[in-house]
């Protein structure tokens, strides 16, 4: 084996590695923020069961069975449009919905928070929602 095998071994190594933990850290990243942002009305199980559920005018969705309601194969588009929210064109924290429009409470979280340039705190924010899609399609069932 010469050294350019070698060299593009450990490489293909190391990428696999990081795109495997990058992968592991948004479903976790996705989790956390589902727990702190969503298991309030979506239960912690995503049932649609969360101890806010009676306050709500609409019933929380059962987010376990997303796949299921589109014909067996989770639909990322979509549930990125409802999380993020910000196409509602509805400028308050819920707009004219009943869930929150992340997108925009993401961003703004990240601009207060950490103090980051709008642009940065546009990709916090989507880096959130993909997390929160990517956590989504672990917990649906058949």
């Amino acid at each position: 084996m010469n050294n350019n095998s070698i060299q593009r071994a450990v490489i293909a190594s190391i990428l696999s590695v990081t795109a495997s933990a990058w992968a592991q850290t948004s479903v976790g990243l996705g989790r956390a923020d589902y727990r702190d942002n969503c298991a309030s009305c979506h239960g912690t199980t995503g049932k649609g069961n969360g101890p806010m559920g009676s306050f709500l005018v609409k019933p929380a969705s059962d987010l376990t069975q997303i796949a299921q309601r589109n014909g067996g194969k989770f639909p990322q588009e979509l549930m990125w449009e409802i999380i993020d929210g910000r196409w509602s064109g509805d400028g308050g924290p819920h707009g004219s919905r009943e869930m929150p429009v992340w997108g925009q409470e993401f961003k703004a979280r990240a601009m207060t928070q950490t103090g980051d340039s709008p642009t940065t705190a546009e990709w916090s924010a989507r880096n959130r929602i993909v997390s929160l899609i990517r956590y989504l399609e672990t917990i649906q069932v058949p």
